[in-house]
């Protein structure tokens, strides 16, 4: 798969293609059905499937703070679109001169000079442009102008309800991960290297690895009883989680993933983490000692290890 940033990285030989655009956060089942049709069209025609996204993603733009968490950081999500089959990213920069782009200029822009789109796949609802003045109607009127065809993406439901971002994010924060791996069509995992802490597990006599997460917000918070592969390894070691901003030893406003693995001894600085989220086992809490968050930990362990059978 080839990762295009930028309008100004595409060259004559990207032109001519068939596309879609979106955020695909968590690249959840429903956006699995949207890259199917899509890889349909590009045998149909004989193009290459590109995929538009955006970075930051809208909303984290125009408001940080109140954006939802990420479900996928920007290199977990291209390493899925690749499973997908997905031939070609175009990553925009969503800053100041594309938001003001009007919906003529970026269908003249985006779709016609820098992709050459054939065919376009987008939900009925998409809006974009300058004032998010551009709409699924907008963008039939332009294809039958400018000689591309365009197809709705069909919602995609389970249980009756539409699976998207949000409602993975709201089955997450539920603790459902049975529910989440329906909706995403795989078990639910953070990715990211282990980096330098401040050793403090190491006293409690729990060693744990900090797992950099390169997002603003966690879709998480609690404590977790998980498995990790490390650097796609393949082998599954099982362990405890803690994501949230641990308030027992210095809240600094930003959400950390600490993760323990049982009988594990290795060093794992500097390798990548692959956490997957089975079961929650409580809330993220503040402990008045250091001695009582060795026992809350130790709690923890013995609850986790229980349900594995270990």
């Amino acid at each position: 798969m080839e990762l295009v940033r930028g309008l100004h990285n595409l060259r004559p030989r990207h032109r001519g293609c068939v596309a879609t655009i979106g955020n695909f956060d968590g690249v959840h089942a429903g956006h699995q059905a949207i890259l199917k049709r899509l890889r349909a069209h590009s045998r149909r025609l004989g193009l290459p499937g590109c995929v538009v996204i955006f970075e930051p993603q809208p909303r984290e733009y125009f408001a940080p703070q109140a954006a939802p968490p990420r479900l996928t950081r920007l290199r977990d999500k291209l390493a899925l679109l690749e499973a997908e089959g997905v031939d070609r990213v175009l990553c925009l920069a969503f800053n100041h001169r594309l938001r003001s782009l009007s919906a003529d200029a970026f269908v003249q822009q985006v779709l016609l000079d820098g992709l050459g789109v054939k065919h376009l796949e987008v939900g009925d609802d998409f809006r974009f442009g300058c004032d998010r003045s551009g709409d699924f109607a907008f963008l039939q009127d332009s294809g039958a102008r400018h000689g591309f065809s365009l197809e709705a993406a069909s919602t995609v439901a389970d249980c009756g309800e539409r699976i998207s971002s949000s409602r993975v994010r709201q089955v997450l924060a539920e603790g459902d991960f049975e529910q989440a791996e329906r909706l995403l069509g795989r078990p639910f995992s953070i990715s990211g290297r282990v980096l330098y802490g401040k050793q403090l597990g190491r006293t409690l006599g729990a060693p744990t690895a900090n797992v950099q997460l390169k997002r603003l917000h966690a879709p998480l918070s609690g404590v977790y009883r998980v498995s990790a592969v490390i650097d796609g390894s393949g082998e599954a070691l099982k362990g405890v989680a803690n994501i949230g901003r641990r308030p027992s030893v210095g809240d600094d406003g930003q959400a950390h993933l600490e993760v323990h693995l049982f009988d594990f001894s290795g060093d794992l600085y500097g390798h990548r983490l692959t956490v997957f989220f089975h079961e929650k086992l409580r809330d993220e809490q503040h402990f008045d000692s250091l001695d009582a968050l060795k026992k809350g930990i130790q709690n923890d362990f013995a609850k986790a290890r229980a349900q594995w059978g270990i």
